[in-house]
């Protein structure tokens, strides 16, 4: 695909498996991730995350507007990216509601973004699991793709051969109190990239609307943003737990589906 630049230069615009592939090699290899912020410009990138949106139910759930998937074109995809090439785009508040608590009877707070800002986010997140996945450690199993709690004891069952320690941690409110600035200094250890930390760093202060009485977010993490944010944040407390152990290794860890409890081991193989 070809692209005239508003500078008249013509430039091959790569799909978006390419896109991906380059960036998981960057992370393969340990490379720090610069300039970034240009994919967010690729259109192949916005159908790809279409693709795997579209057929989820909150599809068709509106946020603070009554934007959703329903009309989806591509003059939306390139109203984003003209946004974005001209440092402009700005994210809209989540619209919370609330739902049930498996097994208990409170309720836990949900964030329905946009449409738009939904399309974006997963972008961001096919991004964030191409470059920081080859990194994660064989251990780790939670919120990563093809991995969970029955690959966690595939895992037990064929290769331990007995265990130093289990640590079982549940962290009360961890999304509400998650503190913004840990994860991105976090990001910004291997993202050298300062136009897409700051376009992050709006997705997290972007606040949200509780019976349309807007709030600030200083310490709590959108829903959307949670399946790419997991497992870095887990992935980095692991190995810190791995380095106070003094294995040198970061344990195995896992989220389970079940519990809603994240588990910690320390294995003797």
């Amino acid at each position: 695909m070809l692209k005239i630049d508003k500078d008249g230069e013509v430039r091959e615009m790569r799909d978006a498996a390419t896109v991906l592939e380059i960036i998981r090699e960057r992370g393969s290899r340990g490379l720090p991730l610069e300039r970034v912020y240009r994919c967010l410009f690729n259109p192949d990138l916005y159908l790809l995350a279409y693709g795997k949106l579209y057929r989820n139910a909150g599809a068709m759930t509106p946020g603070a507007t009554s934007e959703t998937v329903d009309g989806m074109n591509l003059g939306k995809i390139e109203a984003i990216i003209t946004g974005l090439r001209q440092e402009r785009y700005r994210w809209t508040p989540v619209r919370r509601t609330y739902i049930e608590k498996k097994g208990t009877t409170k309720k836990r707070p949900l964030g329905l973004p946009t449409w738009s800002d939904k399309l974006l986010q997963e972008v961001i997140r096919l991004i964030l699991e191409a470059y920081y996945e080859p990194q994660f450690s064989d251990r780790s199993h939670g919120f990563r793709p093809g991995r969970g709690c029955h690959t966690a004891l595939q895992e037990i069952y064929h290769q331990w051969r007995g265990a130093v320690w289990f640590i079982e941690g549940d962290i009360t409110d961890c999304f509400g109190s998650l503190d913004q600035s840990i994860m991105r200094s976090i990001l910004a250890e291997k993202i050298r990239d300062g136009r897409f930390l700051r376009l992050i760093d709006g997705l997290l202060q972007a606040g949200y609307l509780e019976d349309w009485h807007y709030h600030q977010t200083l310490g709590w993490t959108p829903s959307s943003s949670r399946p790419c944010c997991l497992p870095i944040t887990g992935e980095h407390g692991a190995r810190l737990i791995g380095l106070t152990c003094g294995c040198g290794n970061a344990p195995g860890d896992w989220n389970s589906k079940v519990t809603g409890r994240r588990v910690w081991s320390c294995a003797s193989k």
